[in-house]
């Protein structure tokens, strides 16, 4: 993939992601529009399918929709409302670590700089970036397992973890596509450019892809 395609890709990525539901994180910042709920919900979905995380995130949200009203809550009912997303139990503990110091050290708010949302306990990049786009709307490039892949199967990027994905993409990704390009290529790798054997003979980037790494397809 050449870098100047990368206008052509963003626009075929905006046009088929109509048909497809928005990433659960998204659902939340479209409903809630609030930090707290965006944080946690992205901490609830980690390692754990969006279907469930949906449903795990509007039961505790609903109990709890502040940093208060979570240390109401004890770890065990915590542990009931967010069941079955992955390691629940440890979740569980962690969200109120994470609401105890929201209390002690923000005054109950969610930080809006990326160093600071770093600093939070079991906050790591792609956590504090997705609160700074969908929470603050503030210029941030999410890096997720679809993002990662996606980036370097087009041949838009040549790295070997998320991390550097998300420098690489800083480098040479316009600004303006920034905040969405998350949610456009978690759409398209959980719909199309799935992890083994993506369906590249259903997909509007088949012209622009490098297939990088794939060996197999459908």
């Amino acid at each position: 993939m050449k870098d100047s395609d990368i206008h052509t890709v963003i626009r075929i990525l905006r046009r088929q992601s109509r048909r497809w539901r928005a990433p659960v994180v998204t659902e939340v910042s479209q409903r809630r529009k609030a930090p707290f709920a965006i944080l946690v919900s992205t901490l609830l979905s980690l390692r754990t399918q969006d279907q469930t995380t949906r449903g795990a995130a509007a039961r505790l949200l609903q109990r709890a929709n502040t940093p208060q009203e979570l240390l109401a809550l004890s770890e065990k009912e915590i542990r009931e409302l967010i069941y079955p997303v992955g390691f629940y139990r440890r979740k569980a503990a962690l969200l109120r670590e994470v609401a105890e110091e929201l209390l002690k050290n923000h005054g109950g708010k969610v930080p809006s700089d990326l160093e600071a949302l770093l600093r939070l306990r079991g906050v790591g990049r792609k956590t504090a970036n997705l609160v700074l786009t969908l929470g603050f709307g503030k210029p941030g490039i999410c890096v997720d397992t679809h993002v990662h892949r996606i980036s370097n199967r087009l041949g838009y990027v040549r790295t070997r973890t998320p991390e550097k994905t998300e420098f690489a993409l800083r480098a040479k990704l316009p600004r303006r596509y920034w905040i969405s390009y998350n949610d456009l290529l978690v759409a398209h790798g959980q719909n199309i450019c799935k992890p083994v054997s993506p369906l590249c003979s259903q997909c509007g980037l088949e012209p622009y892809c490098g297939r990088v790494g794939v060996t197999r397809s459908r």
